[in-house]
C-alpha cells in the first residue's frame, strides 16, 4: 500500500465532503479516527465505501491525540494527513504522486495552504502561503501533542523536509459563526496551556502579563498582519481576520484569569 490518507474528526458532517470528495480517486486507503460524533458523520463516511476505515475514540481537548491515532493505524508507505474541511487540489495530487514515486524523496513535505474566510481565500495578512507539514513517510513524523497550533515533528530534522508547490485548500471559515466557534475553542486551548505554564512556574498573572495580553500582543499582531503583511488587500474579510486574531489575546487572558487557581462553584 503506497499512500494512506488520515483524518481525525468530530461532528464534521457539514464539512466532511471537502476532504472526502477530493480524495475519492486518490490514495489507497482513508483512515478516520472519529471522536464520538453524533451528527451523522459516521453515516456520511460510510457512504464513501470500504476504502474508508473508521476507528472510534473519545474526543480529547488536545485533538492532535486522535490525529496521532490515525497515523499509527495507517498501513501505507506514505501518509497524507488532512482535516475534514481541507481539499486536495488536482495540482497537488499530481505533485504528491511524483514525490511518492521518486527514489530521491525526502522524509516529509510542507504544503502551501489557502485559507477560505468569509467568502474569499486570504492571500495577504501573513495567511499565504500557510505552510503545513502534511505529507510524510510512515513512521518518520509524529504529533508531540503539546500545543493546539503544533505541526508534526519530523525525526530526520529540518534537512529531511521538502516543500511542495501546489495548494491545499482549507475551507475553515465559510461563515462567521463557524469562525467564532473555532476561535472560542482555540482560545480555550491557549488559556489551558498558559495556566499550565503559570502553575509550573508557581506564578500568577501579574501586571506585566496584563499589559502584554491587553496591549502589546494585540497591537503587535494587528499591525503585523493588517499593515506589514498587507491584510487590507483582502478587503473586509482581511480586516475582520486581523482584528479578531489580535483580540484573541484578550480572551486568552480573561479565560486564564477566570480559571487559574479558582475552585469550581
Amino acid at each position: 500500500m503506497k499512500l494512506s490518507i488520515c483524518l481525525a474528526v468530530y461532528n464534521e458532517v457539514e464539512n466532511l465532503h471537502y476532504a472526502m470528495d477530493s480524495v475519492r480517486d486518490f490514495g489507497d486507503e482513508v483512515v478516520v479516527v472519529d471522536g464520538g460524533s453524533d451528527d451523522g458523520t459516521i453515516a456520511a463516511l460510510e457512504r464513501y465505501g470500504k476504502r474508508v476505515r473508521i476507528l472510534h475514540a473519545d474526543n480529547p481537548p488536545m485533538f492532535h491525540k486522535n490525529k496521532q491515532k490515525a497515523l499509527d493505524a495507517a498501513k501505507g508507505e506514505w501518509i497524507l494527513q488532512l482535516d475534514a474541511d481541507e481539499a486536495v487540489s488536482e495540482g497537488l495530487k499530481e505533485e504528491i504522486r511524483q514525490v511518492i514515486g521518486s527514489p530521491d524523496s525526502l522524509d516529509a513535505y510542507r504544503i502551501p495552504r489557502l485559507n477560505y474566510f468569509l467568502g474569499r481565500f486570504l492571500r495577504k495578512g501573513g495567511q499565504y502561503p500557510d505552510y503545513t507539514i502534511r505529507l510524510y513517510k510512515r513512521g518518520s513524523a509524529y504529533f508531540p501533542c503539546e500545543s493546539v497550533h503544533e505541526q508534526v515533528a519530523v525525526a530526520g530534522g529540518e534537512e529531511r523536509i521538502g516543500t511542495l508547490k501546489h495548494d491545499l485548500l482549507h475551507y475553515a471559515d465559510p461563515g462567521f459563526e463557524r469562525y467564532l466557534m473555532r476561535w472560542n475553542r482555540y482560545t480555550s486551548m491557549d488559556a489551558m496551556v498558559l495556566r499550565k505554564e503559570l502553575q509550573a512556574r508557581g506564578k500568577k498573572l501579574g501586571i506585566p502579563d496584563f499589559l502584554n495580553y491587553f496591549l502589546v500582543q494585540p497591537v503587535r499582531w494587528f499591525l503585523l498582519t493588517y499593515i506589514r503583511h498587507k491584510g487590507f488587500m483582502d478587503g473586509f474579510p482581511g480586516f475582520v481576520f486581523s482584528l479578531f486574531s489580535a483580540i484573541r489575546f484578550w480572551v486568552i487572558y480573561v479565560k486564564t484569569w477566570h480559571n487559574h487557581g479558582k475552585k469550581s462553584p
